[in-house]
């Protein structure tokens, strides 16, 4: 190996490892026994490792129903969010209509200004509504998202028109054009917009904050913050509450990695 090559990968080991360990040592201190990451200097790794704090969260600590209440909606959330995003991107790729450039260059400028701006009008609208304090006043900004329609619209643009005009011929309807043809050429960019679609859901704390003000119904950053307050001195305890909500996240990220890099890599040349 090159000096020069191998300077390169030693530094990007050094940066890979500084970005793992703070996830190794949050582990670590979860499997603590209480009060044990508060001495100094704090330990590395647990001298006598216990499943205390996962069972104390799973258990009369609450998070259990609010990991349910985050699951339930995030997997909700993803299958709308990809179905809208998937269908309004194709058709401002593909179908001809009128003023089809001037909407999507007002939805691309929409993507600067910032979610927070629209969370009072938005939860006015809802509570109008009669939607807050429900699931569906969680799920309805969730159902369609700028960001995911402008990542389909550039991948579905590489589908060769004379494709679809060729099943037109063929007597092949629209809606058929698009199941049979557009969508498993999708596959890449929809594992992406899906991975988006569960982490925003998943990690989204202050929509659901405001919206929601059952805590049976709180999902689980909510829950881990109000769990914080009560015990802001117990570190092992709220380490274990980060390891449950990192946990599933991290390891969705992980598994469909590959369709991940190829969804953002190839919608970007087309």
């Amino acid at each position: 190996m090159k000096p020069r090559a191998a300077l390169v990968n030693g530094l990007l080991w050094v940066f890979a490892a500084l970005a793992i360990f703070p996830l190794v040592w949050m582990v670590c201190v979860s499997l603590m026994p209480a009060g044990s990451a508060s001495s100094l200097p704090p330990p590395l790794l647990p001298a006598d490792p216990t499943l205390v704090h996962y069972q104390k969260l799973l258990g009369d600590g609450g998070l259990k129903r609010a990991f349910v209440n985050s699951l339930g909606l995030a997997v909700v959330s993803t299958l709308v969010s990809v179905s809208f995003n998937t269908l309004a991107g194709y058709a401002f790729a593909k179908l001809r209509f009128r003023h089809r450039e001037r909407v999507f260059g007002l939805l691309v400028a929409a993507l600067v200004i910032p979610g927070q701006v629209a969370m009072l009008p938005l939860f006015l609208m809802l509570k109008g509504m009669g939607l807050v304090n429900t699931w569906m006043g969680v799920l309805i900004p969730s159902m369609a998202g700028i960001f995911g329609i402008f990542l389909v619209r550039q991948y579905a643009r590489g589908v060769p028109d004379e494709l679809l005009e060729a099943a037109r011929l063929d007597g092949a309807g629209e809606w058929r054009i698009f199941w049979n043809i557009v969508l498993p050429t999708l596959k890449p960019v929809l594992v992406t917009l899906a991975v988006f679609a569960f982490l925003g859901s998943w990690n989204d704390f202050m929509w659901p904050l405001i919206v929601l003000t059952d805590g049976e119904m709180h999902t689980l950053p909510v829950a881990l913050a109000a769990l914080s307050r009560e015990h802001v001195q117990d570190s092992e305890l709220m380490m274990a509450g980060a390891v449950i909500t990192v946990l599933p996240v991290l390891v969705l990220f992980v598994a469909l990695q590959r369709y991940y890099m190829q969804g953002l890599l190839m919608g970007s040349v087309k």
